[in-house]
C-alpha cells in the first residue's frame, strides 16, 4: 500500500474495485457516477455521500486510462465500517452501469485489511512479554486482562492540542470537524460510529478550538438548552464555525442515539444564514408549492431572467427549498437549502441555482468555481467580493 491510508488510525479495509468503461471519461466522471447511482440505495445509513461527510469512509480515489475509445482503471476508498458494512458498501459500487452516456463496468479486485501488519505486530510482542513475565506475574493474568479490555474500551479518546481537550482519534485526519461541549458528547459521538469530534470543555473557549476551527471545516454541535446557547455565543465570537447543529429542545448532544445524531448532522445550518437570522425548522423542510397568486406576477425586465427560473422562484419561496437547473433550464436536482453548499461542490453541469436562503460570499464563490450562470436567492448577504461571471439576484429582483 502506497496510499496514505495507514496515517487514518481508524480505516480498517481499503476496497478496490475495478472499472471498464465504453468511452472516453475523466476521473471526476466516474465520481459523479458512483455518488448519483448509489445515492438512496441502501438507505441513510449507508449512503456513500453521508458517509464520507462523517468521516466513517475516506475519500473516493480514481485512477483511469483511456485507450482506443475505451476506459479502464481502479476505484479505491478507505473504509472504517465493520466487515459486514465495507461487503455492502461493495457490492453497491458494483450497480454501477454508466458513466455519463458511457456503459460501464464495475468488479471487485479485493479488500484489503491494512490491521494485519498491526495484528502481527501485536501477536509478536504479547508473545515475547508473556515469555519475560516471572512466575509470580502470573496469577495476576486475569485482572490485566480485565484492566485492558476496560481501557481499550475507552481509548479512542485521545487528548488534543495544548489544552489536551478530549477528542476522537480522526480529528487530525478529518478535513470536517465536530465541535461538542463536553466528555460525554465526545464518547457518545464516538460510540456511534463519529470519530472527528472534540470537546470545548466549558463555555471559556480555548486557543486549541480557535487554531483548528480556522484549519477545518468546523461544525458547532450544542445541547438544546441556555447552556448550549451559551457556548454557540462564545463560539461564534471566537472562533471560525462553518456550520451549527443542535440537539433538539431540552436535549443534551450526550444522550442522543444514532439517529438523532444524523438527523440535526444533516440538518445543520451554515453558519452565514445562521448569522443573518435564518431560522431553520428542526424538522425536515419538505417542498411545498405557494397557491397560485390571482394577480399576475411583474418581472423585472432589466434582470433579463428565463421564465422557469422565475416560476421556480415563485414556487419555492418560504419553503427553505433549492432547486438546480442545467443548461437547457430543466430541473436536475433539488434539496433543503442547508445541504446546498456542500451538494454543490460534487455536482456538475449546473447553469443555474434557485433557492429560498441567503447569497453568500462562499456560495457565490463555490458557484462561480462550477461556472453557475445565476445564483437567485432569497436575499442578498454581504458579499464583499462579487463574481464577474454570474448574475447574482433576489426574489425581489424578478418578481417585482
Amino acid at each position: 500500500m502506497n496510499e496514505n491510508f495507514e496515517s487514518y488510525s481508524t480505516t480498517k479495509y481499503v476496497v478496490r474495485a475495478k472499472i471498464e468503461v465504453d468511452g472516453v471519461v475523466e476521473k471526476s466522471d466516474v465520481v459523479g457516477a458512483i455518488f448519483g447511482q448509489t445515492e438512496g440505495l441502501l438507505g441513510e445509513e449507508l449512503d456513500i455521500r453521508e458517509l464520507q461527510k462523517t468521516g466513517r469512509i475516506g475519500r473516493i480515489q480514481v485512477s483511469i486510462d483511456s485507450k482506443g475509445g475505451k476506459s479502464t482503471g481502479i476505484i479505491t476508498i478507505p473504509s472504517s465500517l465493520d466487515k459486514i458494512e465495507t461487503a455492502i458498501l461493495t457490492a453497491a459500487l458494483e450497480t454501477v452501469d454508466r458513466v455519463g452516456p458511457c456503459l460501464a463496468r464495475v468488479s471487485m479486485a479485493k479488500i484489503e485489511d491494512v490491521r494485519d501488519e498491526k495484528r502481527k505486530s501485536i501477536i509478536n510482542r504479547a508473545t515475547h512479554i508473556l515469555r519475560a513475565w516471572e512466575d509470580d506475574v502470573i496469577p495476576e493474568s486475569q485482572r490485566i486482562s480485565e484492566e485492558v479490555i476496560k481501557a481499550a474500551r475507552i481509548g479512542v479518546i485521545i487528548k488534543y492540542g495544548k489544552d489536551q481537550l478530549p477528542a476522537g482519534p480522526e480529528i487530525n485526519e478529518s478535513e470536517t470537524i465536530i465541535v461538542v461541549e463536553g466528555r460525554a458528547d465526545v464518547l457518545n459521538l464516538l460510540k456511534h460510529g463519529f470519530r472527528n469530534v472534540i470537546a470545548v470543555e466549558g463555555t471559556s473557549i480555548p486557543e486549541t478550538i480557535v487554531n483548528i476551527s480556522r484549519k477545518k471545516t468546523a461544525i458547532a454541535f450544542v445541547d438544546g438548552d441556555r447552556g448550549g446557547e451559551i457556548v454557540l455565543k462564545e463560539l461564534l465570537q471566537l472562533t471560525e464555525i462553518d456550520y451549527v447543529a443542535r440537539a433538539p429542545p431540552n436535549r443534551e448532544v450526550e444522550e442522543l442515539s444514532r439517529k438523532e445524531i444524523i438527523k440535526e448532522l444533516r440538518n445543520k445550518i451554515p453558519i452565514e444564514q445562521y448569522l443573518e437570522g435564518y431560522e431553520k425548522p428542526r424538522m425536515e423542510v419538505k417542498s411545498v408549492k405557494r397557491p397560485t397568486k390571482v394577480a399576475p406576477k411583474k418581472k423585472k425586465k432589466s434582470a433579463q431572467v428565463p421564465e422557469p427560473l422565475i416560476d421556480s422562484a415563485e414556487n419555492i419561496s418560504e419553503t427553505s427549498e433549492a432547486v438546480l437547473f442545467n443548461e437547457e433550464l430543466n430541473s436536475i436536482d433539488s434539496m433543503p437549502v442547508s445541504e446546498l453548499t456542500n451538494k454543490l461542490q460534487s455536482i456538475d453541469g449546473v447553469h443555474a441555482i434557485v433557492f429560498d436562503g441567503v447569497i453568500t460570499q462562499r456560495l457565490s464563490d463555490i458557484a462561480s468555481e462550477k461556472n453557475v450562470k445565476y445564483l437567485i436567492g432569497a436575499r442578498l448577504g454581504k458579499i464583499t467580493k462579487k463574481p464577474l461571471d454570474i448574475e447574482l439576484l433576489t426574489f425581489q429582483d424578478i418578481l417585482t
